[in-house]
């Protein structure tokens, strides 16, 4: 029975290291592709250094769509990126975008690329530039606290 738990003690020792480790390596991947939208962004401006509240700013900034309503970013993912979101067309529900707060976020450097094109572009109407990118990065980087249920 000893035995037994310590082998059992170690695994659980060892599994709550491996989710801190692959949380981390989400942040990790979340702070690579701001360095390499913030290296964009600087062949275009030199001087460009990523900004928090430029990405909050971008985060919330309403934008005119095709159709004539507005939306932004916090209208699906809601004001706080740390809380659980809600598509506003299909109702679909949507985890956070804090990767702090969801350790599947910035998993696949890919999809993170594919998904900020789908969504500029639907919203935007364009691509976003490396700047913005790296802005709404350095933003989400900063939220770890989802916001207290009533």
């Amino acid at each position: 029975m000893k035995k037994l738990n310590i082998v059992l003690a170690a695994f659980l020792g060892l599994a709550a290291l491996s989710t801190q480790a692959y949380a981390a390596s989400n942040v990790t991947n979340a702070e690579v592709l701001t360095k390499k939208y913030t290296g964009i962004a600087q062949t275009v401006n030199p001087e460009f250094v990523p900004s928090v509240s430029e990405g909050k700013t971008f985060y919330n900034r309403k934008f005119t769509l095709k159709d004539g309503k507005e939306a932004a970013c916090a209208s699906c993912h809601t004001s706080n990126p740390a809380d659980a979101g809600k598509h506003i067309v299909t109702g679909k529900a949507i985890a956070p975008l804090a990767p702090a707060v969801n350790k599947k976020r910035f998993r696949s450097l890919d999809k993170v690329e594919d998904k900020f094109t789908e969504h500029c572009n639907d919203i935007l109407g364009a691509d976003c530039t490396a700047g913005e990118k790296a802005n709404y990065i350095v933003y989400l980087l900063t939220e770890r606290t989802p916001t207290a249920k009533k």
